[in-house]
């Protein structure tokens, strides 16, 4: 089975190559919601920290620095522990 979320350090040339600075940004205050991704959603986080609970339990934490790719039809919870600033693409890569 396909993992649900990917999370790496990714390299310069990495995000060079898929344009990560031209994506749009998103901001959100600490808080916790839940969510479900009707498409694949692919960032890069600028700032902040975030602790995600997914629908079979496992919880995945990133932050600054870490390129993030959520597959088509994950279901999970947000929790942002620090405020979180990201650039987001929608759809494959």
């Amino acid at each position: 089975m396909d993992e649900k979320v990917v999370i790496k350090k990714p390299t310069e040339e990495e995000l060079e190559k898929l344009s990560v600075f031209s994506w749009p940004i998103w901001e959100k205050e600490e808080s916790e919601f839940d969510w479900y991704y009707d498409e694949d959603e692919t960032f890069y986080v600028l700032e902040g920290d975030v602790e995600v609970r997914l629908d079979d339990g496992e919880v995945v934490k990133f932050g600054k620095g870490d390129l993030v790719t959520f597959k088509k039809g994950t279901k999970c919870t947000w929790r942002v522990k620090k405020a979180i600033k990201k650039h987001y693409h929608f759809g494959s890569l």
